[in-house]
């Protein structure tokens, strides 16, 4: 307390010319209404920035929580287009069991591998949220690969990039269908074996799934053709494919799981009898 009264008493002429100075500026702003209106906009302008600014800083703490509800959001869409049942609709989704139902979960992504002979991504869901072995994930882009292991809390599943992968794949224009793996050259390109040589394959068409399985829904986008060459037989084509998911890059994820699919396989099985 005493630094403060020293203080006052050494500054006092400069302290009492801002008292009046303030005084002063006071009485002009208030009488003058050019002066008030060139003050409130000033002032207005200050706080606005200085709002921005903190607004700036708060949405960037906030991204998680917004990534987190935007994923919710994708998946309230996902699960709406795998569970049309309208002939007529535009979606990309037109499965041989078309009147499916799928269940659709977000994961995120805690571990991706992507340059081993066989790879695998870790998610954090697992058997409380009801995840078991052998359904489908996928991401707003394309497929990623099937759950093959499973823990209370999280599951392992086989990436695409692997030597043990093997999807039902077919050409989006012509519908032929081939069996897709990867070669564990190019985290970037898989290949599409067996394609007929009748097929008309051109380069920049759309690989997607072929949908033979309970796994994958058909029609869920996989890459485009790089390039083709036919096999030493002649008879088929064996397809390099661009995919559309960067396997290096997977965030969030989405897990699907076909309610149908015990019935679809009893049926089946039922019918090999």
């Amino acid at each position: 307390m005493q630094q403060i009264f020293n203080f006052v008493i050494r500054n006092k002429t400069f302290l009492l010319f801002l008292f009046l100075f303030g005084i002063s500026l006071a009485l002009t702003i208030q009488s003058h209404s050019y002066h008030k209106s060139v003050f409130i906009n000033s002032a207005n302008g200050l706080t606005g920035g200085v709002y921005g600014t903190i607004n700036s800083i708060g949405s960037y703490f906030n991204l998680k929580e917004q990534n987190q509800i935007l994923a919710e959001e994708n998946k309230r869409l996902r699960s709406t287009v795998l569970n049309t049942k309208s002939s007529k609709s535009s979606v990309n989704v037109d499965s041989s069991f078309s009147n499916l139902r799928y269940k659709v979960t977000v994961a995120d992504v805690y571990k991706n591998s992507y340059t081993l002979p066989n790879n695998y991504l870790t998610i954090n869901k697992g058997k409380k949220d009801s995840i078991t072995r052998d359904l489908a994930v996928i991401t707003s882009k394309g497929i990623v690969g099937i759950v093959d292991n499973t823990s209370n809390s999280y599951a392992r599943v086989l990436s695409i990039l692997s030597k043990k992968s093997r999807i039902n794949a077919k050409l989006k224009s012509t519908n032929h269908r081939g069996s897709l793996r990867w070669d564990t050259k190019s985290p970037n390109l898989v290949q599409l074996e067996d394609i007929s040589s009748f097929a008309s394959v051109k380069i920049g068409d759309t690989i997607e799934t072929g949908g033979e399985s309970t796994i994958f829904p058909k029609g869920i986008g996989i890459g485009t053709i790089e390039t083709f060459n036919k096999d030493i037989s002649g008879d088929t084509y064996t397809i390099q494919v661009r995919l559309f998911n960067d396997m290096s890059n997977i965030g969030v994820v989405y897990i699907l799981e076909n309610l149908d699919k015990q019935e679809i396989q009893l049926l089946e099985k039922l019918s090999n009898e």
